[in-house]
């Protein structure tokens, strides 16, 4: 008889309860993506449809997108450049008004692969996403955009007289309105990558220094203009913003315990 070990027996295999993945549906490849090309169209439709409203709308939408140039004077320099101001205005307010049925179908699409516990991190995140935005939008339009042109307009006041055109003043109030809603996305990011298990908050606040760089390009970059006091505002959101993500991530890694041990 032999003395060899006997082998080692293989590891366990192990079978995901019924119920983890609550909402699955045993789907082929084509109607994944017949579903998701009629979840595409769906949210086409509705920004299209949204835009269309707001074009009904534009010439109010544009006074108020007007109110932070208190006091300028605004041209239009082409035939039919408001008439390409007001698609591109109403393009924009119809996104964001439909941002959110476009969060739904992009949810319905993905929720039913996630489990119990990937259900629970990634819709608090969508909403919390798309507040964010909103308040992105919100701050620009009241504190950078103001203080953005207070700057522009006071360097050459004595020179030039502040006369601008109407598609100049737009694309630079909605660009710099989109790059502040995208920036304040950024807790949600770290709220996610922190309740994955991926990075933790102590890492995190160990490369603040390395932030703070990154907030400073990027304020360089987002921002539609080369003025100093619109780009520190938003280096400065920004850096706020990560530190917020920071306490979040820190919150639920304090939570996590107690959970688990419940």
């Amino acid at each position: 008889m032999s003395d060899s070990p006997l082998p080692a027996p293989p590891p366990p295999i192990r079978v995901p309860p019924a119920d983890e993945f609550p909402a699955e549906v045993e789907m082929s490849l084509v109607d994944h993506l017949e579903e998701l090309r009629r979840r595409v169209l769906r949210s086409l439709l509705a920004v299209v449809v949204a835009a269309g409203g707001c074009l009904l709308l534009v010439k109010p939408l544009v006074r108020l997108l007007e109110l932070p140039a208190v006091g300028m004077r605004f041209l239009q320099l082409a035939p039919g450049e408001f008439l390409f101001v007001s698609i591109k205005v109403a393009g924009y307010a119809g996104l964001t008004l439909a941002l959110p049925y476009v969060l739904y179908e992009a949810l319905a699409f993905v929720l039913p692969g996630l489990t119990r516990r990937e259900r629970r991190l990634v819709a608090p995140a969508v909403a919390g996403s798309a507040v964010l935005f909103a308040a992105g939008l919100a701050f620009a339009w009241w504190a950078l955009v103001p203080a953005a042109l207070r700057f522009l307009v006071s360097y050459g006041a004595d020179v030039v007289e502040p006369i601008w055109s109407i598609e100049r003043y737009l694309d630079f109030v909605l660009l710099l309105m989109v790059a502040t809603g995208l920036a304040f996305q950024l807790p949600v990011l770290q709220l996610l990558l922190g309740a994955f298990g991926l990075i933790r908050s102590e890492a995190m606040l160990k490369a603040w220094r390395w932030v703070v760089l990154v907030a400073a390009l990027a304020g360089a970059v987002l921002t539609p203009s080369t003025d100093p006091v619109t780009m520190l505002l938003l280096t400065g959101s920004i850096t706020a913003l990560f530190l917020v993500g920071v306490a979040l991530v820190a919150l639920t890694e304090r939570l996590r315990p107690a959970a688990s041990g419940a």
